[in-house]
Parts: C-alpha cells; structure tokens; sequence
C-alpha cells in the first residue's frame, strides 16, 4: 500500500501530547524550556479553543502551525489538556475557571511584573470587571413624521449650502483623444 502524502489528521490532545514527549526528550539533550507568560497565554487560548470547538482547534493546529509553536506551547498546552481531562474541554466554563486559578496562583510569584499582569488580568474578568470600560448606548425613539421633517431640515440646510457656492463652468481642453482599449490591449475582443 503506497503512503499518503498527506499527514493524518491529529486531535489536538494528541498533537500536544506527542509534541510534550518530543520537547521532554529534547529538553533531556539540553533544549532550555523556559515557561514565560505569553506562552502561558497561548497554552490557555489554545486551550479555550479547544474547549469551545474541538474539532475546529485540531483542524486549524496543523503540524505547520504546531512547529511554529514554542517547545514552552506545546508542554504547557498538553499539560492542560493532560491535567484536567476530557472534562475540561468539554466546558469553556471549566476551562474559564483553570485560568482564572493559574492567574489566582501567579499573584503569588516573586516577580512584581508577574504579579501585577496577574492581578490586572484577574480584575478583567467580566464576573469581577474591575478595569472594564464600560459604555452607555441611549437609544431615543421617534415617530416617523419627527424623522420625516428632520431629513427635510437636513436637506434644506445643504442644498442651501450648495446653492450659495458659486458654480465653475466645465474648461474644455484641447487635444488628441484616444481609445482606452486600445492602449489597454483591450480591442482584440
């Protein structure tokens, strides 16, 4: 049986753990993999993604796309996944509240950076909505004679405005005319 050129296609679960073993290799052979909070970022994204539509995340994370990923990505985004079981992804809701308590546990960490990103993300939530700007929208009902004589009014005030500009005459210019389609390579038709 000859082989497919094409890849098979992977559930993201799978792709991100196959991925974690790779990077756990590697990272025995010395690759650094240091966890920043972008990739933490991107590892919930992902996550939420997936949780949302799982489908639709593993059909978009291809392995193009996948290699792009940082080796940081991948193991914390398999580490999700792997962590909180099908359950997880099964709910947006559950996977809401996993980064809400990773965001509650990084208020804790030694780096004063870390802590105060954590604490605005924290306070952004919509439940908490601390540093949510909010905006008001009034919306004011008219009859439609009110509406009728408003555009009447509108439209008095620019043809007015137009009536009292004064008015060019067209300026001939004398020359040779030529044909378009001719000069675009269009007469062939």
């Amino acid at each position: 049986m000859p082989l497919s050129k094409r890849a098979p296609k992977l559930d993201l679960k799978d792709r991100a753990a196959a991925c974690a073993k790779t990077v756990a290799l590697l990272s025995g052979h010395g690759l650094d993999v240091d966890l920043t909070s972008e990739d933490k970022e991107v590892a919930a994204a992902l996550a939420v993604s997936y949780a949302a539509n799982p489908d639709k995340t593993s059909n978009t994370v291809t392995t193009k796309r996948a290699a792009q990923l940082t080796p940081a990505v991948l193991r914390e985004t398999d580490h999700i996944l792997s962590e909180w079981g099908r359950s997880v992804v099964d709910s947006a809701v559950t996977v809401r509240h996993l980064v809400t308590n990773k965001l509650i546990t990084e208020t804790e960490n030694p780096d004063p950076r870390v802590r105060l990103k954590a604490l605005e993300l924290l306070g952004k939530i919509s439940d908490v909505g601390l540093f949510v700007e909010k905006s008001e929208v009034t919306i004011t009902h008219q009859t439609t004679d009110d509406l009728k004589e408003k555009l009447r009014s509108k439209l008095q005030k620019l043809t007015r405005a137009h009536a009292e500009a004064p008015i060019e005459d067209a300026v001939l210019i004398e020359g040779q005319t030529i044909d378009v389609d001719k000069e675009l390579g269009f007469d062939d038709e």
